[in-house]
């Protein structure tokens, strides 16, 4: 069995594999969006207030959010306009300018997380 390998930056090809002798030798290349996803039901949350090293501004963080970046950011896209705030999402953690504990506690219990 032989199989080539090309380093190959077009998106069509992503695996880079140009020809393989083996005929049980097939490609998923099936964009699988459902890799990392985890159910609300089984993420536990939690949403505290910080002040430390934000030269004294208030912000609202919620840690503990496991999935993949494209949930996250779709959660803290919601929140930011549930909340008419700014804010951003980094290590699996969103940040929220301002104290908005109680409404991002409740738009997250009403998407199914559990909050601790």
């Amino acid at each position: 069995m032989v199989q080539l390998f090309v380093m190959s930056k077009s998106k069509k090809n992503k695996e880079g594999i140009i020809y393989s002798t083996n005929p049980d030798f097939f490609t998923d290349n099936n964009d699988d969006d459902s890799k990392g996803l985890v159910p609300p039901e089984k993420q536990k949350l939690r949403i505290y207030l910080d002040k430390s090293n934000r030269k004294g501004k208030t912000v609202t963080l919620i840690i503990g959010f496991s999935g993949n970046e494209e949930q996250l950011k779709s959660i803290e896209k919601e929140l930011k306009t549930k909340c008419a705030a700014g804010g951003s999402s980094k290590n699996n953690e969103i940040i929220l300018q301002g104290d908005f504990r109680t409404k991002a506690e409740a738009f997250l219990k009403s998407k199914g997380f559990k909050i601790i």
